[in-house]
């Protein structure tokens, strides 16, 4: 079982949604579309799903081109952020809709809904309401039992548990995941959210304005972006960068800081770079960084504290940073701040933002 898209392409109008894209998905994968608001996730995965009609290109399902069958025809489930829901039905009746289209006997159909509604967290008071009773993080449950349920060789959701309470969308995105694998269907999840793709694991396809930049193991594109745009997207708050300069032994990081090239580093051609830290590996004591430490003077803009860790915004030298802190960071906006970086975690990328082979060393990121 395979879904290929074959150079697919969509345009509306003068706008281009998704540039020429080719992107094959095996059975039983679990796939994650990570990228910003409207950079094309959901335009792709109604291609994927027959909703719309690609502008070029195919779509091959198992290897026959399915480009023109509307997705009625297709094997497909397909659950939105906005959830949607018969609001004329029950809730039970809503998640046993595809069964009873299939013809599945009322036995088997009963013990399939119960066990999704179950897995779901919808219980019997519940199942049978209409979903406009119901919250909108039930209905949006009730969304995700009928799909569950249908056990289609294809499952698209998108942003599927955003509307969710905290504690049920960590249970869910580690039981979701299972479930469908376990079916053997293509997983296909679509997220804006960075750690959301780590923890969902699989294959990650970074998104960015219609193109996918990179798609590969999610740890992989995660470790080793091939560009500058990959890591942004891959990045939460997103990678701070920094040019720099590598001549002869050195490396030369502005406002007179330097280290010595060191590593793979060390046969770096001499010539202009782009070097990128996540803001995890940014520091505001020095006694956190161990080996060659870069040292840096910025303006700190504001903070945020979430209670056991804290984002730091700084200014440096016009450019917008992120640190992300342990604990609790209280410092005034306007305050000038020593911000530490280990040499070892920091990437490089060539002037046209590329990885540069030296970039490996990242891989402890």
């Amino acid at each position: 079982m395979t879904l290929m898209l074959d150079n697919v392409s969509k345009t509306a109008g003068a706008e281009t949604q998704i540039y020429p894209t080719s992107l094959t998905l095996e059975k039983g994968t679990m796939n994650v579309l990570l990228g910003p608001t409207s950079s094309g996730k959901t335009s792709l995965m109604r291609l994927m799903a027959g909703l719309d009609r690609p502008t070029g290109g195919r779509v091959l399902w198992n290897g026959a081109d399915v480009t023109g069958i509307a997705v009625r025809n297709r094997d497909v489930a397909m659950v939105y952020q906005q959830f949607i829901n018969y609001p004329g039905m029950t809730v039970y009746e809503n998640i046993a809709s595809p069964l009873r289209l299939k013809g599945v006997p009322r036995d088997k159909l009963d013990r399939k809904v119960r066990a999704a509604a179950e897995l779901m967290k919808l219980n019997e008071r519940q199942l049978g309401r209409k979903p406009l009773e119901l919250s909108g993080g039930q209905q949006q449950r009730c969304a995700l039992a009928r799909a569950l349920v249908k056990e289609a060789g294809l499952a698209l959701l998108d942003e599927p548990l955003a509307n969710l309470d905290y504690k049920l969308r960590e249970e869910l995105r580690a039981e979701i995941p299972k479930i469908f694998e376990e079916s053997g269907a293509i997983f296909v999840y679509a997220t804006t959210e960075p750690h959301e793709a780590l923890l969902l694991g699989g294959n990650t396809a970074c998104l960015w304005e219609g193109r996918i930049t990179q798609f590969g193991r999610t740890p992989d594109v995660y470790r080793h972006p091939v560009d500058a745009t990959t890591a942004r997207v891959f990045s939460d708050p997103p990678m701070n960068f920094l040019r720099i300069t590598k001549a002869g032994s050195k490396l030369d990081f502005g406002e007179k800081q330097n280290t010595p090239a060191s590593g793979a580093l060390v046969d770096l051609p001499d010539g202009r770079y782009l070097a990128g830290f996540r803001p995890n590996h940014l520091h505001v004591k020095r006694t956190e960084v161990s080996g060659d430490v870069l040292t840096f003077h910025a303006a700190i803009t504001g903070t945020e504290i979430t209670g056991s860790e804290s984002f730091v915004h700084l200014d440096h030298v016009g450019q917008r940073w992120v640190a992300l802190v342990h604990g609790v960071y209280d410092a005034a906006g306007g305050d000038v701040a020593e911000i530490y970086a280990d040499a070892r975690h920091v990437y490089v990328f060539d002037e046209n933002e590329r990885l540069v082979e030296a970039g490996r060393f990242g891989r402890a990121a």
